[in-house]
């Protein structure tokens, strides 16, 4: 097999990307070596802070906070108040509503009002507890339905319109409507959220995050330092994953660990407890759905009518983003010629939810598949047949916010190659056959598909910036604005470098993330990590190598194309060099061989206020195929058969690439299966803990689990090797398992859509169940 060309021109094969190679930290993760905030050394007097709060209080004004018996605990250094903030007591993203420590107000049951400061973790956690805070309660608002009641928003609402969707519900053969819950879910990443802070020279504070936006960090805690930015320098090596759960929500901890550190002039750091760190942080924001869609006798949309209800919690944090992205996806693979896609963004008295994996477009997806199932169901025909009806094509491509589905073939044919692949047909009658047989068991079967977005919606956030050093023994250290999570983002970077020196990994020394090299950076986020920072870091890369080749030249009296990078030597005509020897060379002719690079996505034109432009560099395609078996005198489900086939583009490396699909999958499929977030009527979240809240486990993992690459011609766009993003779109294959279960309940009464919602708990499964025997027999 011949190996691939780089599309911008190189000759001779690649020989460091599209490689199926281990991830960076891959031999210290699986041997308990990789360093993360929590094993570093300890600076000598290192001090350990915890946050305080009113743990009977839900909502409320505080009439008293008594700290007396904290501050006298044994150990305890001090005791930190909204009093002792001396610049700005917020840690907001942009809209100044979060306050790092709670002061007139509890504006939701775990909000922090205090923080012990102590010489040991332990000590500090005692004396937290032996705080007397007195808060006037007020009837809170918890539900989706309280702030409709209340008509209390945190942002005003927003839409998309296109055609005349009213006119299209009356012209339409058939109008289905139905309301459906969506919940929400814990990130629940292994390493929970943590920050060290290091008081440094003239008031300058160094702090080691776990945190996937660092920028944000340096802005938030010189903003509650009240110092300059120049002051302060977050870095993160790597995070024990992350999810969107410490894109903005890591803000508070490491504003809490500087603050401790500068006022005790001692290094303090804070790691939040399980519990803690899930009664006080966001989830993905849970919606309630209204929809309504008209279609003709074969199923063909005419008109949708849509509107997403979201529970955003006490302040805004990322709910701009996430819920526009929602609005972004509701379409999932289908036009809609007429449409009203609306949504409201509601306050109420619970913890403020935030970015997660997907940022909104699961949600809008999952509603869409609620629609295609219903017509389906409706018609008495196959659902596969009603989403191929209405995917996108050639003549019917444009987007319900104006944006054309220009690589609608690769969904087509994508789709196409897994129903065969999957046996789809086959194993629907296979299907049939057993629910005819069986009263108790019950198999669903669904193929759906995925078409995710990638770039941030908001313009400003698609740049990246790289620092990038050849020294002159031939090694190169790397430094880029993107975090690792355990995604494989400094991996891939470094084989983009790699790749553009011509020299093998391990001559590319990969460093922590730090802000004081590479400023004013994005989230690693909206899974464009690797597209912003790998393409800058090859422009960082071939501006030393174009410095080379010039110099070269000079030397030698030839011309470029006579030069060439490979294998950790530089070829001039028919002489081999090493690259350290070059290195030295230009070095002693005094050429720069460190450059900073820049990247900035073309193309993203979208303006929100009038909803027009392209706000998405390219699309993501994928489909999965899942075969499920439930229980319906239990409600217990089990996932028999997954077969997923998924767009990357060009991999710029396949192992990495396969496990973001499989993790994305089995994440997405713990969030519509069993992932539950309960609150009670008080607004304190019961489902705390793992003994509460059930994430997937080996067990869970379908029994027979394929997943593939698609193999298509790469991303029509310049993106770096012509890839594609991977760590969200997966996340949306698991629609698949959650039709499937809708599959196997609307077999209990044919033409009858189920009213089944996520999470599909066999709580829920049962619910719908015996809903689907009462229609029945009614």
């Amino acid at each position: 097999m011949t190996a691939p060309l780089d599309p911008e021109g190189m000759t001779g094969p690649l020989k460091s990307v599209r490689k199926a190679l281990p991830h960076d930290s891959a031999a210290k993760h699986v041997s308990g070596t990789a360093t993360y905030i929590d094993d570093m050394v300890e600076p000598t007097g290192t001090l350990h802070v915890v946050p305080g709060w009113a743990r009977d209080a839900v909502r409320g004004r505080i009439q008293s906070v008594d700290l007396d018996e904290v501050r006298s605990a044994p150990g305890v250094v001090a005791v930190l108040t909204a009093e002792d903030v001396p610049g700005t007591n917020d840690c907001s993203s942009a809209f100044g509503d979060d306050p790092v420590l709670a002061k007139d107000e509890i504006l939701f049951h775990g909000q922090v009002v205090f923080a012990v400061v102590a010489e040991a973790r332990d000590q500090a956690r005692k004396a937290a507890q032996k705080a007397r805070i007195e808060v006037a309660g007020i009837t809170p608002i918890l539900t989706v339905d309280d702030a409709v009641d209340a008509d209390i928003t945190v942002l005003p609402d927003y839409q998309f319109r296109r055609g005349s969707p009213e006119t299209g519900m009356t012209a339409a053969e058939t109008i289905q409507s139905g309301t459906m819950r969506i919940g929400g879910q814990e990130h629940f990443y292994l390493e929970g959220q943590v920050a060290m802070a290091q008081p440094q020279e003239d008031g300058g504070m160094l702090v080691h995050s776990s945190t996937q936006h660092p920028t944000e960090i340096q802005h938030t805690v010189a903003k509650v330092l009240g110092v300059p930015d120049a002051a302060v320098t977050a870095e993160v090596r790597r995070m024990g994953g992350g999810f969107g759960g410490k894109e903005s929500q890591a803000n508070q901890w490491a504003a809490l660990a500087a603050l401790a550190a500068n006022k005790t002039g001692q290094a303090c750091k804070m790691r939040l407890d399980r519990d803690d760190d899930m009664i006080m942080t966001g989830k993905r924001h849970d919606f309630k759905v209204n929809w309504k869609v008209g279609h003709d006798g074969e199923g063909r949309i005419r008109a949708v009518d849509m509107e997403f209800l979201a529970r955003c919690g006490y302040s805004v944090d990322l709910s701009l983003g996430v819920n526009d992205r929602t609005l972004f996806h509701a379409d999932s693979s289908y036009f809609y010629p007429d449409a009203l896609i609306r949504s409201r963004r509601l306050r109420t008295d619970t913890c403020s939810n935030t970015a997660f994996r997907g940022f909104g477009g699961p949600q809008g997806m999952l509603a869409a598949e609620r629609m295609i199932d219903a017509i389906a169901i409706r018609l008495g025909k196959d659902p596969l047949e009603i989403r191929k009806l209405n995917f996108y094509d050639g003549e019917r491509n444009l987007t319900p916010y104006g944006m054309p589905v220009e690589e609608y073939e690769v969904m087509h044919d994508l789709i196409d190659q897994l129903e065969q692949s999957s046996d789809y047909w086959a194993r629907r009658e296979d299907v049939s056959a057993f629910n005819a047989e069986n009263a108790i068991l019950k198999k669903g079967l669904a193929l759906t598909p995925v078409k995710f977005g990638i770039s941030f919606t908001l313009k400003h956030l698609n740049q990246a910036g790289a620092l990038v050093h050849l020294y002159t023994d031939g090694s190169v250290h790397l430094n880029h604005g993107g975090t690792e999570m355990g995604q494989g983002l400094y991996q891939k970077v470094a084989q983009v470098v790699a790749e553009e020196f011509g020299i093998t990994l391990d001559k590319v020394l990969i460093t922590a993330t730090n802000t004081s090299k590479v400023p004013n950076t994005g989230p690693t986020a909206a899974s464009s990590g690797t597209d912003l920072n790998a393409m800058a870091a090859k422009l960082a890369a071939k501006e030393i190598k174009a410095r080379l080749i010039t110099f070269l030249c000079e030397q030698h009296q030839c011309s470029a194309e006579a030069i060439h990078f490979s294998d950790n030597k530089v070829l001039v005509g028919d002489q081999s060099f090493a690259l350290s020897e070059i290195a030295k060379q230009a070095h002693m002719a005094r050429i720069q061989m460190s450059h900073a690079g820049f990247y900035a996505t073309p193309g993203i034109t979208w303006d929100r206020d009038s909803a027009t432009g392209r706000p998405f560099y390219y699309f993501a395609f994928g489909g999965a195929c899942a075969e499920v078996t439930i229980d319906t005198m239990t409600g217990e489900m089990t996932v028999d058969r997954v077969d997923i086939l998924h767009d990357v583009g060009h991999s710029l490396n396949p192992a990495i690439d396969m496990g973001q699909i499989e993790g994305g999958f089995v994440q997405g499929m713990g969030w519509l299966t069993t992932e539950e977030l309960v609150w009670d009527g008080k607004g304190r979240l019961r489902t705390h803990a793992p003994s509460t809240y059930k994430i997937p486990t080996a067990s869970d993992i379908p029994e027979e689990f394929t997943v593939r690459l698609y193999e298509g011609s790469g991303n029509p766009q310049a993106t770096v090797y012509r890839s594609k993003a991977v760590g969200e779109p997966p996340v949306m294959l698991a629609n698949a398992v959650f039709c499937a279960i809708n599959d196997a309940v609307a077999s209990l009464a044919p033409g009858e859509v189920p009213d089944l919602d996520a999470p599909a708990t066999p709580e829920a499964i049962m619910k719908a169940v015996q809903d689907m025997r009462r229609r029945k027999h009614a």
